[in-house]
């Protein structure tokens, strides 16, 4: 599989706003079709299986937050409304890029310091538009009603091995996943691999997705909130210090140890997650498919999350895979397995 840099860039440049993972679909199908059969369902999942034996189902999301077009003015701007959570208050002055016939460049509209008041300082999404260049009749041409916007795609290596980009959520976990699947494949076991759409709209495409599977256990690779100003300590987990163990009601507490038990025995760092209930990750509908799918959650640290510049650690994200791998080895070695 790619070097870690090139996989989240290719991975991150594809848009894929809920309910529009065509592009990201072609880019999955294509690296997953070397290991099995790739299927895609009417939900837009990818999924692969390969191998016999015990079965393992391995979940990371490919949809990201966005935005739709809901109005093109008579003036030639672009209204439109969110997609997944995002913070309105961020978007005056962002560059977007709106996913047309094909992409058109614009910047959301904002008030100079000069101009605002009191009155100004809340923002409302349905105050601000997109401001293309062009007027309706020539927005209209290539932008309808319902087509997607994102914020301007970015990718910048930082240092200490970090790297900003946009939808690190989840495209990180795709990341860590594909690259474990060259040893997996070599294992005496059963691995489906999901890729799952619209989590960002609802843990949607999870739902359906893992209902067939009849796997034997899950582990979902997403995000969590990694340490910043003026972040709650007791709520974040530390950028760089390993991949973040969950550990919750709806969780299996058995799979949870043992990926805790393999992290020391192999001496890859790791941090644990606590939740009082549900996870907010596709965790909460797969352990509920059809008969119930014992489930465990392994999440990389990132900053920023739903922001253009979300930024992780790519050693975390190579250690995620590391620990997957010597998990389903570990587990596979076990005389009930």
């Amino acid at each position: 599989m790619n070097n870690i840099l090139d996989l989240l860039k290719e991975l991150t440049s594809a848009m894929a706003v809920s309910g529009a993972e065509d592009n990201i679909v072609e880019v999955l199908k294509n690296k997953l079709s070397q290991y099995g059969d790739v299927t895609v369902d009417a939900m837009k999942n990818v999924s692969c299986t390969f191998g016999q034996g015990y079965h393992f189902l391995l979940d990371a999301h490919i949809d990201e937050i966005g935005f739709i077009v809901t109005d093109i003015t008579d003036d030639g701007f672009i209204k439109f409304d969110k997609i997944g959570g995002f913070n309105v208050n961020m978007l005056p002055a962002s560059e977007v890029s709106v996913w047309g016939i094909k992409e058109i460049k614009g910047i959301v509209s904002t008030l100079p310091p000069h101009l605002q008041t009191e009155d100004n300082q809340s923002v409302k999404i349905t105050d601000l538009s997109i401001d293309t260049g062009l007027d309706k009749v020539s927005l209209e041409k290539v932008v309808s009603l319902g087509d997607r916007i994102t914020l301007k795609r970015n990718f910048t290596p930082l240092l200490n091995n970090r790297v900003s980009s946009s939808c690190l959520d989840d495209r990180s976990g795709v990341a860590a996943i594909l690259m474990a699947l060259d040893e997996l494949e070599t294992l005496p076991c059963k691995i489906t691999v999901l890729f799952s759409a619209q989590e960002e709209a609802g843990t949607r495409g999870a739902k359906s997705g893992a209902f067939n599977s009849n796997a034997d256990e899950a582990i979902v690779v997403d995000v969590s909130f990694a340490m910043s100003p003026s972040c709650d300590k007791a709520e974040c987990g530390e950028l760089s210090k390993g991949p973040m163990i969950g550990f919750s009601p709806i969780l299996d507490k058995e799979i949870s140890s043992k990926l805790v038990s393999v992290s020391e025995k192999y001496h890859i760092p790791y941090q644990k997650e606590i939740m009082s209930g549900r996870t907010g990750t596709n965790a909460d509908v797969i352990s509920v498919s059809q008969n119930g799918i014992k489930s465990a959650l392994i999440s990389i640290p990132e900053r920023y999350m739903h922001q253009s510049v979300e930024v992780v650690d790519t050693a975390d994200v190579e250690n995620v895979s590391k620990l997957i791998c010597a998990y389903i080895r570990e587990r596979i070695g076990e005389p009930n397995a």
